[in-house]
């Protein structure tokens, strides 16, 4: 055909596949990650920016004479620590980490530093895993972050117990930055599975924030657990959106920059349909904050929008092609960038001069949309037929308080039963309780009886 028309046909339709290729490539920008999620309020992101410092405080040997306090300090007081733990503690099983009481938020803390590239016990960890060698709670998940997220909790758990019964109010947080936000993930999941350890808390009691997030478990938990965990992206970070297991990319014998282009380009070529129906891929965990401060075709950074969602197609599956996909990456720019778009959002409230009443009202609304978005993306999984997705009413993860007393085989088909029955408005309510007041009526002993028509009378 090329020879008769006297034209290379097949040549010209090759290089304009890999100019359309190339054309969209470097046009797709990190905003087009989260352009359609919703904006975060104040009140839920009000922890990043503290976390972010409690995280950096790690690093320091000496809290009572820190040497690279980030401006405004660590926030921490050195008396309420009640715990550090480095890597001669945990015996390169774990990362270094700290224990730390804030009374002043309410808040017992567990934070962990990322990855050190001079030891060899974080690559141990790191390289102790292949797609689908372990399962947890119906999913995969990264078998040496998941193994050094159980030693931790066998370590800590008769301090975090007494802890929470000592401060009955008190949330339990864990955090970690990298490779700790990893371990803090999966150890949120292990606190979650492990409830009765720590004297049978509460499971909206505990949080884990996975700051600049590695891609640890597989979808249908990334968003079965985005009630209790949160992870936060700043702009281009490559971590969680580089699919390649994290153990092949310390492996390889390429560059990080040219793996990331190559990873790149064999992505493109699958679709993401075929992405979601990979039980053992790995993802981001949890409810998701994009940070989003540059703008294609612009020089410098703009003020800073903090974006949330709880998406389960388009979960950061692109890696963007940007010179700074390693920097977004360091937790100080994660630090100076969340609290720059924290001090935005409350300069922004100041100005409109929002009274404690709405705003205490505007966090219960938040908390609300919360709930109503992640049984949305739970069902949002079960209809696109990611593996080992259930419905909502089956994880259990709902309507906790009514779940109380009952054992677990007769909790869940009533809340199967009761499903229709909880999204009623109030009227629908009103009138249910009504027609039950005409039909039954409760005699001298307690007995429910069905009351007689007046024509048996």
């Amino acid at each position: 055909m090329s020879i008769i028309c006297g034209l290379p046909l097949l040549e010209c339709v090759y290089c304009i596949g890999c100019a359309r290729w190339a054309w969209k490539r470097c046009l797709h920008t990190a905003g087009h990650d989260s352009e359609t999620w919703g904006l975060a309020t104040v009140e839920e992101f009000e922890p990043v920016p503290r976390i972010c410092r409690y995280i950096l405080a790690v690093y320091e040997d000496d809290l009572r004479a820190p040497l690279w306090e980030p401006p405004g300090g660590y926030g921490i007081d050195p008396n309420h620590l009640v715990l550090k733990k480095t890597y001669k503690d945990t015996q390169g099983r774990a990362p270094p980490y700290i224990l730390y009481l804030d009374h002043e938020h309410a808040d017992i803390f567990l934070a962990f530093r990322g990855l050190n590239m001079a030891k060899e016990s974080d690559y141990a960890v790191l390289l102790d895993n292949k797609l689908g060698k372990r399962k947890f709670d119906g999913g995969y998940v990264h078998n040496g972050l998941l193994k050094a997220a159980e030693s931790v909790f066998d370590w800590e758990c008769d301090v975090l117990r007494e802890l929470l019964e000592k401060y009955p109010n008190y949330t339990l947080t864990f955090a970690g930055h990298s490779l700790g936000s990893g371990v803090a993930a999966l150890l949120t999941m292990v606190a979650v599975q492990n409830r009765d350890r720590l004297g049978n808390i509460e499971r909206k009691r505990i949080r884990g924030y996975a700051i600049a997030p590695a891609r640890c478990m597989s979808l249908n938990l990334a968003v079965r657990y985005a009630d209790v965990i949160n992870s936060v992206v700043l702009q281009d970070d490559f971590l969680p959106r580089t699919a390649t297991p994290l153990e092949d990319i310390f492996k390889s014998l390429f560059c990080l920059p040219c793996l990331l282009c190559l990873r790149c380009l064999r992505d493109t070529c699958i679709p993401e349909e075929k992405m979601l129906k990979d039980p053992r891929r790995l993802y981001a965990p949890g409810r998701l904050y994009h940070i989003v401060e540059r703008k294609p075709f612009r020089l410098g950074r703009f003020p800073p929008v903090v974006r949330t969602a709880v998406p389960v197609d388009g979960r950061f599956e692109h890696i963007v092609l940007s010179c700074n996909a390693t920097s977004d990456h360091a937790i100080i720019w994660i630090q100076r960038e969340a609290q720059r778009a924290m001090d935005l959002m409350l300069e922004k409230d100041q100005m409109m001069e929002i009274p404690a009443k709405q705003r205490m009202e505007r966090q219960e609304i938040t908390a609300r949309e919360h709930s109503e978005e992640h049984k949305a993306a739970l069902e949002r999984a079960v209809e696109l037929d990611v593996p080992h997705a259930l419905a909502p009413y089956q994880y259990g993860t709902f309507d906790e308080e009514e779940e109380e007393g009952q054992d677990e085989g007769s909790c869940r088909s009533m809340e199967a039963s009761l499903l229709g029955s909880s999204r009623r408005t109030g009227s629908e309510k009103e009138s249910l309780d009504e027609l039950t007041e005409c039909l039954l009526d409760k005699d001298e002993t307690g007995h429910i009886n069905l009351k007689k028509s007046p024509s048996n009378d």
